[in-house]
């Protein structure tokens, strides 16, 4: 389990490969200046709700992988969860698309 960590205040549990996915979606957005809501489904062990944050470039995040390996990112899921962040709602986690070989090494 890889953590997001939010202002220093507040941490978030995912997956390595979610969170190899979400960084890169992140860091595209921030890279353009662009500000936006994240949402994502909280895990049954802390409460099993909903957690949304306010994402803009002045907002320190750090990303801290369990493995010490990257993850083949998979660029259909990269442009779905972009689509999602470009949306009104923002980014939310969506499902990943199945592979059609469209991976690459982070």
């Amino acid at each position: 389990m890889g953590k997001l960590t939010y202002d220093s205040t507040m941490t978030a549990d995912f997956d390595d490969r979610v969170l190899a996915h979400i960084q890169m979606v992140i860091g595209a957005k921030l890279r353009r200046g662009e500000s936006f809501y994240f949402s994502w489904q909280d895990d049954p062990a802390v409460g099993d709700g909903r957690s949304t944050i306010w994402l803009n470039p002045g907002i320190p995040l750090a990303f801290k992988y369990f493995g010490g390996r990257a993850p083949k990112l998979n660029r259909d899921w990269i442009e779905s969860l972009m689509v999602s962040a470009n949306s009104a709602g923002g980014l939310q986690l969506v499902p990943e698309p199945k592979p059609n070989g469209n991976t690459t090494e982070l």
